[in-house]
């Protein structure tokens, strides 16, 4: 006899409480407690169930004529164990009116064979989703409701605390996945992701590292205690608990399941409490939190005294199942109510109670529309059953806080009412962000750097329109009017233009709206390319025209002398109009829009569990790299020609076009800067400050250089040298125009006096040959005439000697200006 005042018997406990009446007829019930296993609930539920049979037994209104009584075994909560002891209670004397299984595994195996002997199961602590199947168990009832009513109380709480990510591990058994797929379903309709989802069958280490690894931070784990204890050590051991993570445990574990030794796990009680801090619980209310008195007319606080009465002062939070003794309590309650309600019609029928036998189908008919209609105050609250036979009851939200759990607040799932006590705590600020928390930054200019480089730009302005206004105004001096004025400024424009661009290159979201992005974009291109081809275009058109003029053939030389300017500003219209249309084309086909360039996550000092991730702005289209290539490879070209034709005319000396050794010097600049800042805009274009100083300082310079070296010495000339006058007072008073004019003639004819000097020695070398010839071949002719004449007439040779000289010295001068012809 054991101390709670039961025996042991043929395997199984009978309760011996009271002496038997003889009077009334016996109804077994044949249950499964599962004293041990993954849920030991039957160590609180056993007893608990006892109660409920006694006062039951000692009730006259309830069942007068008959007795129940309990055959019960020990499952194991294994599945295995309990097929042999079910065909054991079915194929043993006597007949059970009713079966109680316990665990979930356990039931679903009797409830579904069950039917074959059309026996009623009614189970006091299983929670799986899957017994809500009525085709598959169509007379299975449970006063522990389904795992999926704590489904919706989740849901809740993810949407009170602002989650939408979340990750679940759970153990391998039917009750578990059943209530994932549930929860999945919910947390779906709810915008809630499931990033990661993890299984085990015994060993969660794996399951536990791949939650690490994934960056999982609100967790949901199903299973059973005794694997809850596996799973925490292994979260003690990946670190997987503090102030950045939540865990969602099932609420029916004992309260000190965490610090009970468990061989099964190499952790000790302070790394287990340590590692479960701070942890959430949903239960169902498997205790009424009311002062009432139900049909069993104890209120739940005089139950709690008379079942810790019962366990003999065993420790409630090492019994396993004490939480869900209240559900075996009131499960007897309610199969007591039930068969009562049935003997009046069974009478009605010609039937009794203890008829039945398994191939009754309606005394069991009759014992589930009892059951199904049930409804009474229980110790565990109101007890009615849905129409799949499961319980419907509130959920209970708890949270550890300090090594105990406090209840934080309830949740009617039927209503959708939130009851908030307001007390939680955490480790950190507040509830943890459901991932690492990525705050989008952009990167903006540096504006210390942009209003340097802008005020460089509008002094560069100035000096732009400073030359052009001095152009414009001096347009009447003859040498202004010698360096082609229109085309400098052209020049000046383009200068003016091409510095008016580093503005719009240094506006991005930090000074405007995003929508209006575009429109700088496009300010920035256009500017940029109009400047460019008015600015570089004049100057290559000047060095053009003056390597076409200067090597063209000799009888071609004379028409260097008429210049037509219409065909000067032609061809820059020409360049101008090819940079429009491909501005246009572009535009049109592949228009510019803002694109955002994301950068490596960057973590800050301050906060490990938030992430930096920087965005660059950006003026791009489709097939950005294409248009580039295009515009790149014809401004490429067209630089790489300018710095050939200011080379080859660079010792040519013109007065039409009097400045195009500056010209030649400032395309130079342009062709180096814009050769060498292309390629590394390109690569610098992630770095939003070099790639800004690089490309608007090339600007810069390149103008700067540009209007020096083409106005600078043109003020100069003219201030020094007073030609800013109009030619008529220069006349009037200096003269200086008329100089001007002298003096390049004056160069001119000395050039060409040098020439014809030196064409005068060439031939004077020439005559001086032919003289010599011209002698000797008169020696050679006067010897041969004397040896060919008699001496008598030798010496009269000397009478026309002077003669003969005279007429060659004659005949020589006569010659000398058809040689300098």
């Amino acid at each position: 006899v054991n101390p709670n005042g039961t025996r042991r018997t043929c395997g199984h406990f009978q309760h011996r409480t009271q002496p038997h009446n003889l009077s009334k007829k016996k109804l077994y019930i044949g249950a499964l407690f599962p004293m041990s296993g993954g849920w030991p609930g039957g160590q609180a539920c056993l007893p608990a169930a006892q109660m409920a049979l006694d006062l039951v037994n000692n009730r006259t209104d309830i069942l007068p004529d008959y007795e129940l009584e309990l055959i019960h075994y020990d499952s194991m909560c294994d599945p295995g164990e309990a097929t042999k002891l079910l065909y054991d209670l079915l194929y043993t004397e006597p007949i059970k009116i009713v079966l109680m299984p316990g665990c979930s595994s356990v039931s679903t195996l009797v409830a579904e064979a069950a039917r074959m002997w059309n026996l009623i199961v009614f189970s006091y602590g299983s929670s799986s989703p899957a017994l809500s199947n009525r085709q598959r168990f169509p007379t299975f009832f449970r006063t522990h409701p389904s795992a999926t009513l704590h489904n919706p109380t989740r849901v809740r709480l993810f949407q009170k605390w602002g989650w939408t990510k979340i990750a679940t591990i759970q153990q391998t058994t039917e009750v578990f996945t059943s209530t994932l797929d549930d929860l999945e379903e919910r947390v779906k309709e709810a915008g809630i992701e499931i990033s990661v989802r993890q299984s085990f069958l015994t060993d969660p280490a794996v399951a536990v590292k791949n939650l690490k690894r994934q960056d999982a931070r609100i967790i949901v784990g199903l299973f059973y205690e005794t694997e809850a204890r596996k799973v925490f050590c292994e979260v003690f051991k990946e670190k997987l608990y503090g102030k950045k993570y939540v865990w969602f445990l099932i609420g029916w574990y004992a309260d000190n399941w965490f610090k009970i030794k468990d061989p099964a796990i190499n952790c000790t009680v302070e790394n287990m409490t340590e590692a479960v801090e701070g942890h959430v619980t949903t239960e169902i209310v498997m205790l009424n939190p009311e002062t009432v008195r139900g049909a069993s007319n104890l209120t739940s606080q005089e139950f709690l005294a008379q079942l810790m009465s019962r366990l003999g002062g065993k420790n409630p939070e090492e019994t396993g199942g004490f939480q869900e003794a209240p559900l075996a309590y009131d499960a007897v309650w309610a199969l007591a109510l039930a068969l009562n309600r049935t003997v009046a019609p069974l009478r009605a029928k010609g039937w009794a109670l203890e008829d039945f036998n398994y191939n009754n189908k309606e005394i069991t008919a009759e014992i589930y529309r009892a059951l199904n209609t049930s409804s009474f105050e229980g110790v565990s609250g109101h007890v009615v059953f849905d129409a799949q036979g499961s319980r419907m009851a509130w959920t209970l939200i708890e949270q550890l806080q300090g090594g105990s759990y406090k209840k934080i607040g309830y949740y009617d799932s039927t209503k959708g009412n939130l009851s908030w006590y307001g007390n939680d705590k955490w480790i950190g600020l507040g509830p943890p962000a459901d991932q690492t928390k990525v705050i989008e930054e952009f990167r903006y200019l540096s504006q210390k750097l942009f209003v340097s480089v802008s005020v460089f730009a509008g002094l560069g302005i100035l000096l732009g329109i400073v030359c052009l206004s001095f152009n414009i105004y001096n347009s009447s001096v003859r040498y202004i009017q010698n360096s082609q004025p229109y085309l400098n400024n052209m020049t000046a424009v383009g200068c003016v233009l091409a510095l008016a661009a580093v503005f719009p290159l240094g506006i991005d979201g930090l000074h405007i709206q995003r929508s209006q992005f575009p429109v700088v974009c496009q300010f920035r291109l256009w500017l940029l390319g109009l400047g460019f081809s008015l600015a570089y275009g004049s100057m290559f058109t000047k060095i053009w025209w003056v390597h076409t003029v200067f090597t063209k053939k000799d009888e071609k030389k004379e028409k260097r002398k008429h210049l037509e300017p219409w065909k000067l500003y032609a061809t820059v219209a020409v360049l101008l109009a090819i940079d429009v249309l491909s501005l246009l084309i572009w535009q049109i086909m592949d228009p510019l829009h803002i694109t955002v360039e994301k950068f490596t996550k960057e973590a800050p000092k301050e906060d490990l569990d938030v992430l930096i991730q920087p965005l660059l702005e950006h003026c791009s289209s489709e097939k950005m790299n294409t248009w580039l290539g295009v515009v790149y490879g014809y401004k490429g070209l067209l630089l790489l020609l300018g710095i050939f034709l200011a080379y080859e005319t660079k010792s040519i000396s013109t007065e039409k076009i009097n400045d195009h050794r500056a010209v030649g010097m400032a395309i130079y600049n342009v062709a180096v800067l814009c050769m060498i800042t292309a390629p590394v805009t390109m690569i610098l274009s992630s770095q939003q400050d070099a790639s800004f100083a690089f490309a608007s300082l090339a600007i810069i310079f390149s103008v700067y250089i540009t209007l020096v070296v083409l106005f600078v010495p043109k003020i100069r000339r003219l201030i020094t040298r007073g030609e800013w006058q109009s030619e008529q007072q220069d006349t009037l008073k200096t003269g200086s125009s008329t100089n001007n004019n002298d003096e390049e003639k004056s160069r001119q004819l000395e050039r060409e006096n040098r020439e014809l000097q030196k064409i005068i020695q060439e031939k004077e070398e020439r005559v001086t040959e032919l003289r010599n010839q011209l002698a000797q071949r008169q020696a050679l002719r006067s010897r041969r005439h004397k040896q060919s004449l008699p001496p008598s007439f030798s010496n009269s040779s000397d009478l026309y000697q002077g003669e003969g000289k005279l007429s060659r010295n004659n005949c020589h001068n006569s010659r000398l200006p058809l040689l300098y012809k």
